[in-house]
């Protein structure tokens, strides 16, 4: 049988690698990490959302970047600094407004068949992740903006997704844990939320356990293709920080899910792959008693102007995520990014307390389309599954089923 490699431990990674694994293939995972799932599969907003599956390739959306550029708070911030790789990725992302409503509509189909993959593996491998099924509430405070929602629901239901209208009065219903009046909203029973990290975990360990072979701290130099396989030249990571160039790793094929590195190693290969990375921050409040735990909300939140989610982590936890911005590979955990985040929790929730909250921030591996990318590379033996931007979680099963069959294709 075929020996793969899969380039990437995050969620893209460990389902491409899982269901290769269970279609009979030997299995190698290479990350520069020293556990998998430790960049943008380590705290994202926890939501598996086909209810968020409309693409951002809106003439607004640009609009409001712009003018949002002198605001360290706003959702949307784009570094004003050019380079090529910004400029070209804004340009393909204007020319992609023409696909916005079917990409949107492709998004939400894809996004209903990955919840099957997904609770399958879970169900299978008793994964625990703190799922809940519990749906996710889309808020709106303005009538203009619940109105653009009403347009957005025609695609979505023309993607096969079923949710409803709520009111005001709803909306407090379904959560009366928040304190704060909303003009509408709607409801999608059939979303959930989980914890991404502990699933890509619980996966990795899955896989160990079916014969996939994890080389990890170590960072992917260069790949050759051959007429019959592919050699990857590897550094290792040591704990001081130097690297040498002392590993080899031989495979038929190799299947490239390194998110925002992904860009670097098509272009290594005479590929064109314009992922950008979109950078989210997110909190974790511990919900430290039970007054606290009583006040946080059970149900999923999307508040649409503050592009701010939350999700319920188990009893004492929750994940309070949002914002992108524009500014290459700056991992900075930076604290005027992160109050806005604190400023909604408190408004919104004022008997919860936030005294104890983990920061974090990830790069999301954004394509100007919106849409993820699995495609056969130019190169023999080379395929990608990348570009998942902010819905990666909730993508992840169905893209990887796409990869297999992808080289199943090409056996």
């Amino acid at each position: 049988m075929r020996h793969i490699a899969v380039i990437g431990a995050g969620i893209t990674g460990v389902t491409t690698a899982y269901l290769l694994l269970q279609q009979g293939y030997h299995v190698s995972i290479i990350d520069s990490h020293r556990y998998p799932a430790m960049e943008t599969s380590f705290a994202n907003g926890g939501q598996l959302s086909a209810s968020n599956a409309e693409v951002w390739n809106r003439w607004s959306t640009l609009l409001k970047g712009l003018a949002w550029m002198l605001r360290s708070d706003a959702p949307l911030l784009i570094n004003p600094k050019p380079n090529w790789h910004k400029v070209s990725w804004m340009a393909e992302f204007v020319w992609n407004i023409r696909q916005y409503k079917a990409n949107t509509v492709a998004t939400t189909r894809l996004a209903i068949a990955a919840r099957n993959e997904l609770f399958a593996m879970a169900a299978h491998e008793h994964i625990d992740f703190d799922h809940e099924r519990r749906g996710i509430l889309h808020v709106y405070r303005t009538k203009r903006d619940y109105d653009h929602a009403l347009k957005v629901n025609v695609l979505l239901r023309k993607g096969g997704l079923e949710r409803r209208a709520v009111s005001s009065e709803e909306i407090h219903s379904i959560e009366p844990a928040l304190q704060e009046h909303f003009y509408a909203g709607f409801f999608t029973p059939s979303d959930s939320t989980g914890d991404i990290h502990k699933f890509a975990r619980g996966l990795a360990r899955a896989c160990e356990r079916y014969g996939a072979v994890f080389f990890l701290d170590r960072t992917v130099q260069s790949i050759e293709n051959g007429s019959t396989g592919v050699r990857i030249n590897v550094t290792v990571n040591s704990a001081d920080g130097v690297r040498s160039i002392n590993d080899v790793i031989e495979v038929d094929d190799v299947v490239i899910c390194a998110g925002v590195g992904s860009r670097k190693l098509a272009h290594s290969l005479g590929d064109r792959l314009n992922v950008y990375p979109v950078k989210g921050y997110s909190i974790t409040v511990s919900l430290q008693n039970e007054s606290s735990e009583a006040a946080a909300p059970s149900v999923s939140l999307l508040d649409d102007d503050a592009k701010i989610v939350t999700s319920r982590l188990g009893p004492d936890r929750l994940r309070v995520a949002g914002t992108a911005e524009f500014n290459d590979f700056n991992r900075d955990i930076r604290a005027d990014r992160i109050k806005p985040l604190v400023t909604w929790t408190r408004k919104l929730f004022p008997a919860m307390d936030t005294d104890r909250i983990a920061p974090w921030t990830g790069l999301r591996p954004m394509l100007p389309g919106m849409m993820p990318v699995v495609r056969a590379s130019k190169k023999p033996h080379v395929f990608y599954n990348t570009g998942h931007g902010h819905l990666g979680w909730t993508l992840a099963g169905i893209t990887a089923r796409m990869t297999v069959n992808l080289l199943a294709q090409h056996s």
